[in-house]
């Protein structure tokens, strides 16, 4: 990352997070005191080669009687000008409330897309009646919603990965969830696009939404949604997928 950065001619937004740490013992665990977090953010700039850092969020609201001396550490770091903004991550509409008391809250990154909007309640009209930029994570639900899961592929995951635990992986929800993408499949094709980008495209429409992020592992990942970024979705295509979720809730 560095070495992309040090080669780049036009400066590119740099993003990261802190909160997770290894411990001695080489496990992820998650802190938020003021040392702990003025440790990452230090470690962050001298690997990246970077002065300032344009977006640090707080990865979870975890310990979660440590939010506010976490928050205000990065509000000092604001202050400082070693951070350019801040925000949260996976936080409830109270934790946001807290931690605003302190110093405003920038950004809200939340998981969303069309098998787990449940940020739609409550959490996305409080980040746009607060003016709270929403970069939304895993709008492909873990893959489910990018075309290329099935049912076998599913039964052939390691037995460590995740997924093959997952309520939204297994039945009842998994045959839903795979007729959910086979429709997104069809809009696609009238599109000329892939199933991914239907679903990315979806939580774009929300009025709430700033951004959508998307993981690949490889430059052929990244030809199969990067063309969310332009698809507009009809007013027929919203309602199609509306009534599918209506009526298999």
């Amino acid at each position: 990352m560095a070495e992309a950065l040090d080669q780049a001619t036009t400066h590119p937004y740099v993003f990261t997070k802190v909160s997770f740490v290894w411990d001695s013992k080489r496990k992820i665990r998650s802190t938020q005191k003021p040392e702990s977090i003025r440790g990452e953010v230090k470690a962050s700039l001298k690997r990246l080669h970077v002065d300032k850092i344009d977006l640090c969020q707080v990865h979870w609201p975890d310990p979660e009687d440590e939010i506010v001396e976490g928050w205000r550490t990065l509000a000092e770091l604001k202050d400082e000008g070693v951070l350019r903004h801040i925000g949260v991550s996976n936080f409830s509409v109270e934790q946001m409330e807290k931690v605003g008391a302190i110093a405003p809250v920038e950004t809200l990154q939340p998981p969303y897309s069309l098998v787990h909007p449940e940020v739609e309640n409550e959490i996305l009209p409080y980040a746009k009646k607060h003016h709270i930029g929403v970069i939304v994570y895993s709008p492909m639900a873990s893959g489910l919603l990018s075309g290329t899961m099935t049912a076998e592929r599913i039964r052939k995951m390691p037995s460590d990965d995740w997924r093959r635990r997952e309520e939204q992986f297994r039945e009842p929800r998994l045959s839903r969830n795979l007729a959910l993408a086979k429709l997104l499949e069809e809009i696609g094709r009238e599109h000329e696009c892939s199933t991914a980008e239907v679903a990315i495209a979806w939580t774009l429409l929300n009025p709430a939404v700033t951004a959508a992020i998307v993981g690949a592992r490889s430059p052929e990942q990244v030809d199969g949604f990067i063309g969310a970024a332009d698809l507009k979705l009809s007013r027929s295509d919203f309602e199609r997928i509306s009534s599918f979720v209506q009526e298999h809730p």
